[in-house]
């Protein structure tokens, strides 16, 4: 990827993962990654409207997915969109919890396990000593 479009992705996205909202300077052993949203596997272009900055954590658990199983209905969904969907509509915080607002939303918390616990405890932490969760 050439360096125009790796700082197009980090610029847009602030410095955040576009899934859990965390900023780079708050991860403490993994420099964030540049994604694609529709994985190359599934046809997925190097184009920035296809590429996602992600938190490590995220990104591992994303792989190629690109549905998941609502938990609450049991369907099966898309996964969140960065470029094409609102992170607000999808998911809100509840304290250091992320929590799914939409069958999307739920979907994507499940698959990317973004309330695992080591994830609350780092979320909670930054709750406790700054301003978090980020403005959206």
């Amino acid at each position: 990827m050439d360096a125009a479009t790796s700082k197009l992705v980090w610029d847009r996205a602030g410095h955040r993962c576009e899934y859990c909202r965390l900023h780079q300077d708050d991860e403490p052993f993994h420099r964030f990654h540049i994604e694609h949203i529709v994985a190359k596997q599934h046809r997925g272009a190097e184009y920035p409207n296809n590429l996602a900055l992600a938190c490590h954590h995220d990104n591992h658990h994303k792989g190629p997915n690109l549905s998941g199983i609502d938990p609450l209905t049991g369907k099966i969904v898309r996964l969140f969109h960065p470029r094409r969907q609102r992170w607000s509509r999808h998911f809100c915080f509840d304290g250091p919890m992320i929590v799914g607002r939409t069958q999307c939303g739920r979907a994507t918390v499940a698959v990317l396990a973004m309330n695992a616990p080591d994830r609350v405890a780092l979320r909670a932490e930054l709750i406790s000593t700054r301003v978090f969760p980020p403005s959206l």
